[in-house]
């Protein structure tokens, strides 16, 4: 089976070609983070925009880069959300188009289900498994008893914990995206500034508002007072504690519900401390990060994704496809 995807949801215009959902063809990747860095996050109408001026091309690289024809493609499937509304109607607008125009049947996919089958490109799941889902957007704990079987166990409750690092990255004059630059940073530093531990009501539940808060009026306080605030330690210790909240309460799930297998998904899964963290703290069930380039917005995990729901829901959508800002994972 031969699926083509589409993958628009932010300011990545990807598209790619999988078979059998495991192999990739292609996967064209067209970023667009360079147009974003001067305003210090994604401009929902400049990332439109640019979808719209690439999406053409990355269809075509993908489609010559695989070596296929429209003709052996099975199965069109699209970010149908959640995401930017502008974005996720250029892609799927595309994805309808191509799948009209050769006859094509089309399926939506959601965008957090294309994080978690990111891990299959490499690693066969086991079940029941737990997914720590990591984001600008998201930061949630997922329970998965087998394949397109989602069950959430818990969530943020205010920020998600990539947002908490491009805020803190911004009070320290770092630049953006946030998270990449602090966790490169914090190798050089030293936890010397104090934060607190983070609790919440639920065990499996996250809260990054106080923590970010925290270095914030920590850094704006020592500025009043004239004092030099090191970069190097308070990305350090604000990394500490931020990848201690996610190993504390990814332990509570997978103890829980006696996971076979622990996985990490979103574009904070390419945190290197926190691959380090899981790695050496899960050491009785199998433990599955992706590869880098599979961490932020790809086609090819939406084409595996889609692969796996087809199988196992038969799914698929008509020419009324239409996007979701906001999205129920099912």
């Amino acid at each position: 089976m031969i699926v083509l995807s589409v993958e628009s949801s932010c300011d990545e215009t990807s598209v790619a070609v999988a078979r059998d959902g495991k192999e990739i063809l292609s996967n064209v990747v067209l970023s667009q983070i360079s147009l974003h860095q001067a305003f210090g996050g994604v401009v929902p109408e400049i990332a439109s925009r640019e979808h719209v001026k690439g999406v053409t091309v990355v269809f075509e690289q993908a489609i010559q880069e695989a070596g296929i024809k429209p003709q052996d493609i099975d199965l069109v499937a699209v970010t149908q959300g959640p995401g930017l509304i502008g974005s996720l109607l250029v892609g799927i607008n595309a994805a309808k188009a191509f799948a009209f125009a050769h006859g094509i049947p089309i399926t939506g996919v959601h965008h957090i289900a294309g994080h978690i089958y990111a891990n299959q490109i490499e690693d066969d799941m086991l079940f029941p498994l737990v997914a720590l889902v990591v984001s600008g957007g998201h930061t949630e704990l997922i329970l998965m008893r087998d394949h397109y079987r989602f069950e959430k166990l818990g969530e943020t409750q205010d920020d998600a914990v990539g947002e908490a690092y491009d805020k803190v990255a911004r009070v320290l004059g770092l630049g953006y995206p946030g998270g990449p630059i602090i966790d490169k940073l914090a190798v050089e530093g030293t936890t010397r500034y104090p934060m607190p531990h983070i609790k919440t009501a639920g065990k499996y539940d996250f809260s990054y508002s106080g923590l970010k808060s925290h270095v914030i009026n920590t850094v704006n306080t020592m500025k009043m007072k004239k004092e030099t605030v090191d970069p190097k330690d308070m990305a350090a210790s604000f990394q500490e504690a931020a990848v201690r909240h996610l190993i504390e309460q990814s332990k509570n799930a997978i103890e829980d519900h006696q996971a076979k297998m622990f996985i990490i998904a979103g574009g904070v899964a390419a945190n290197k401390a926190l691959r380090k963290a899981v790695f050496d703290t899960f050491k009785a069930v199998k433990v599955s990060v992706p590869p880098f380039k599979y961490c932020t917005d790809n086609a090819a995990m939406m084409a595996i994704a889609a692969h796996y729901q087809y199988q196992t829901k038969q799914r698929t959508d008509d020419m009324a496809l239409n996007g979701a800002s906001r999205l129920i994972l099912s």
